[in-house]
């Protein structure tokens, strides 16, 4: 019954989470009329053509949730005995690319071992761990919180990346004040990504007003805005390091931006509840090395 709760909750709606679960509508409704009954009070309510979550079902959302991410727990101890033959990892990520050489060399040592890779904006991930949605994250660190545990990697800078038509690069320009960016059209991440807050908590620094012209929610469609000279791209350096020859063979210029330098720390998350199986300590343990 849990398990079709928490369906409808997701979804708000009877006949899309039926779907989902494979059930016909009415076999749902009257699964949570029966859960209904037996908590002794109701779980959802129709305004108009909406359904929302009351109040008891809140509470009983988020007990849910833990009794499932118990059972998880459990599993994945019993997993232990049969060592890394099997299992599973849900992660988040700031960007793929952060992950690449570390899921190959995982995967070619483990590789009966799933990995579900997510790239989300780094409250996405926060989120989704703290929902048991994902087992791990790979993001922007975030402010501490008491329910998270957090093992910092590495510094990431914003670089400025233009095409071999634009002027910098003709002028073979090595690095650019922050204040300089406001004079040129640049593409950006949306608000809801880091990267895009690290530049804006730069500019609130020093008193700048500065917007991007155009605003997407891929790196890869921001290069291609630079390889395009439609405007300049700001991207994570990790992410233009990665790209290699690529940059060459499209003719990119990366440019450091300076005074003051975007930046934020990068790291590992996870829920400080997690049993850490051996799965999950291996992997993590991947990611410390790959970017030490």
């Amino acid at each position: 019954m849990l398990v079709y709760f928490l369906a409808v909750c997701e979804e708000l709606h009877f006949t899309k989470a039926a779907e989902k679960l494979g059930i016909s509508q009415p076999t749902l409704s009257q699964q949570i009329r029966l859960l209904e009954d037996r908590v002794g009070s109701p779980l959802f309510q129709r305004i108009g053509k909406k359904i929302y979550v009351t109040e008891a079902g809140e509470i009983l959302r988020k007990h849910s949730r833990n009794i499932f991410h118990e059972l998880e727990q459990a599993q994945m101890a019993m997993n232990e005995l049969q060592g890394m033959q099997r299992g599973r990892l849900r992660i988040g990520c700031s960007g793929n690319h952060l992950l690449t050489a570390t899921i190959m060399t995982f995967h070619a040592n483990y590789p009966k071992i799933e990995l579900s890779v997510m790239e989300l904006a780094t409250e996405e991930t926060k989120e989704k761990l703290l929902s048991n949605e994902l087992d791990v994250g790979v993001v922007f660190l975030p402010e501490e919180d008491e329910q998270l545990r957090c093992m910092p990697l590495y510094q990431e800078k914003l670089q400025l990346v233009v095409s071999a038509q634009h002027a910098f690069a003709q002028e073979q320009v090595r690095e650019i004040r922050l204040a300089e960016l406001t004079e040129i059209p640049i593409a950006m991440l949306q608000q809801k990504f880091y990267v895009r807050q690290m530049m804006d908590d730069c500019c609130a620094q020093i008193g700048l007003a500065w917007k991007p012209i155009v605003e997407l929610s891929t790196l890869e469609s921001l290069l291609q805005m630079a390889k395009n000279h439609v405007c300049g791209a700001i991207l994570p350096q990790s992410y233009v390091e990665g790209m290699g020859d690529q940059m060459r063979e499209q003719k990119l210029c990366a440019i450091p931006i300076i005074d003051p330098i975007p930046q934020k720390e990068v790291g590992i998350v996870y829920r400080k509840d997690m049993f850490l199986c051996k799965t999950m300590d291996t992997f993590v343990k991947q990611v410390i090395q790959e970017f030490a």
